[in-house]
C-alpha cells in the first residue's frame, strides 16, 4: 500500500489531539517548493536539516568535554539526537506532531559555535557593537540563509512551524527574541515539548558524563533528594557504582522526568480546556512542565551539576582555553580579512567583516578551531 502525503495528512487528523499542529494547515514556506508525493511538510523539513553541513559538524562540538577528552562523552550532535527522542516520546503521548518536533530538535543547536557555552559567550562579548551573538538566532540564519543547498532560495526553505520552533527555544539558558514569529502567542505544543526535552536531556546526560568522569561521586550527591528517590528505585545503596548500575540509574531519572512532565501537561490541557493550536499559543502560561514536587527536585539537582561540573576546575580551564581561542581567531580576522578563506571574504561586503568572521567562527568544530589557531599563532605551523 503506498501511502501518499494526503493519506499522512489524513492519519494526522486522525491521531493527534485538537491542540496539535496538522502539516497540512502550515502557514507555508517563504519561497514556492512543490511538496513531495509521499512525505508530509514537516517530514521533509526533518530530512533537509539532517542533511546539512551544520547538523554533521555537531559530531565535533562540545557539550561539556571537549571532542579530544573521550570518546563516550555526549557530543552536541549525541545530545541533540537524546533531545529528538526524548521530544518524540512525549509527543507521541501528548498527540502533538512528532514530525514536527523532531525538526525542530535537530535543528534547535545548529548554531552553537564551538567550545559549547563558553564558545557562545566569548563571540558574544567580541560582537557586542555588532548585533551580538546568539546560537538561537544563529540557528535560525543557518537554516534561512547559511546553508546554501538549492539554487532558487537561501537556506532550506523550512516551514513556518519549524523556524518558529527554532525562534522560540527556550530553555533556563536560552532565552528567545520572536519578534518577527507572533512574538505575543507562545510557543505551540510541540515548540514547548522541544524546550522541555532539552532540559531533560541536559540534565540526564550532565549527570552520566559527571558520574563518568569522576567528577561527581555517588557520595557527592547523597541528600539530594532525586538521587535519593533514584537509589531507591533501583536498589543500589552507597558504593562501588558499576558502570550497568549508572546506566540504570539515568535510565530511571528519563523515565521519572518524562513521565512526570506527560502527567503534569495533561493535566494542564485538560484544566485550560484548549481545542486548538492558537487558543493553546494564547494561554498565558506554558502547558509543558512539571509537577511542583519535580520542579523543586530537578532543580535541586541541576544546582547541583552547576556547581560540582559546570564549575570544576577541568571544565572552567577549557573555557578559559576557548575565550583564548575564540578572541584570537576573531581579532586575527578582523585585523586582516586576507586570513579568511576567500569564500568567507565574498561574503564581507555583504554581511560586514565581523559579522562575517563571526559566521565562520561559529561554524567551526572544537578541533577545527584548535587546529585553525595553531596554524596562525604557532611558529612553523603550516598553514
Amino acid at each position: 500500500m503506498f501511502y501518499s502525503r494526503q493519506r499522512l495528512e489524513e492519519i494526522e487528523d486522525q491521531t493527534l489531539a485538537p491542540y496539535g499542529l496538522r502539516s497540512k494547515n502550515s502557514k507555508g514556506r517563504a519561497y514556492p517548493d512543490d511538496e513531495p508525493s509521499y512525505r508530509t511538510a514537516f517530514q521533509r523539513d526533518r530530512d533537509r536539516i539532517l542533511h546539512t553541513t551544520a547538523f554533521r559538524r555537531l559530531e565535533y562540538k562540545t557539550q561539556v568535554f571537549i571532542n579530544y577528552e573521550g570518546d563516550y562523552y555526549r557530543t552536541r550532535l549525541t545530545h541533540t539526537l537524546e533531545v529528538a527522542q526524548i521530544g518524540r516520546t512525549i509527543a507521541r503521548a501528548l498527540g502533538a506532531n512528532e514530525d514536527l518536533i523532531e525538526a525542530i530538535c535537530l535543528a534547535h543547536d545548529l548554531g552553537h559555535p564551538p567550545f559549547g557555552h563558553s564558545g557562545e559567550v566569548a563571540l558574544n562579548r567580541l560582537m557586542k557593537d555588532h548585533g551580538g551573538f546568539d546560537h538561537n538566532k544563529q540557528s535560525l540564519r543557518i537554516v534561512t540563509k547559511l546553508e546554501q543547498r538549492y539554487p532558487d532560495f537561501p537556506g532550506l526553505n523550512l516551514t513556518w512551524e519549524v523556524r518558529e520552533g527554532i525562534v522560540k527555544h527556550e530553555t533556563e539558558y536560552d532565552i528567545s527574541d520572536a519578534r518577527d514569529y507572533d512574538p505575543d502567542l507562545r510557543g505551540h505544543l510541540e515548540a514547548q515539548i522541544a524546550n522541555i526535552a532539552d532540559e531533560l536531556a541536559y540534565t540526564a546526560h550532565d549527570l552520566d558524563d559527571g558520574l563518568r568522569s569522576g567528577m561527581i561521586t555517588p557520595q557527592m550527591l547523597d541528600g539530594i533528594v532525586l538521587w535519593e528517590i533514584l537509589r531507591k528505585h533501583v536498589d543500589w545503596h552507597n558504593g562501588e557504582l558499576p558502570e550497568l548500575m549508572r546506566h540504570r540509574i539515568i535510565r530511571r531519572l528519563v523515565g521519572l522526568m518524562v513521565s512526570d512532565v506527560v502527567k503534569a501537561t495533561e493535566e494542564r490541557l485538560r484544566s485550560s480546556g484548549v481545542q486548538s493550536v492558537e487558543a493553546l499559543q494564547r494561554l498565558p502560561y506554558n502547558v509543558i512542565g512539571f509537577n511542583e514536587d519535580m520542579h523543586r527536585r530537578h532543580r535541586e539537582l541541576k544546582n547541583f551539576l552547576y556547581k560540582n561540573m559546570y564549575r570544576n576546575y577541568r571544565v572552567v580551564r577549557m573555557a578559559v582555553k576557548a575565550e583564548r581561542i575564540i578572541s584570537d581567531l576573531f581579532a586575527a580576522y578582523t585585523a586582516e580579512p586576507a586570513t579568511l578563506p576567500p569564500q568567507t571574504q565574498a561574503q564581507i561586503e555583504e554581511r560586514g567583516l565581523e559579522r562575517a568572521a563571526c559566521d565562520y567562527i561559529a561554524g567551526m568544530t572544537d578541533r577545527y578551531a584548535i587546529e585553525e589557531h595553531q596554524k596562525i599563532f604557532r611558529p612553523g605551523t603550516l598553514p
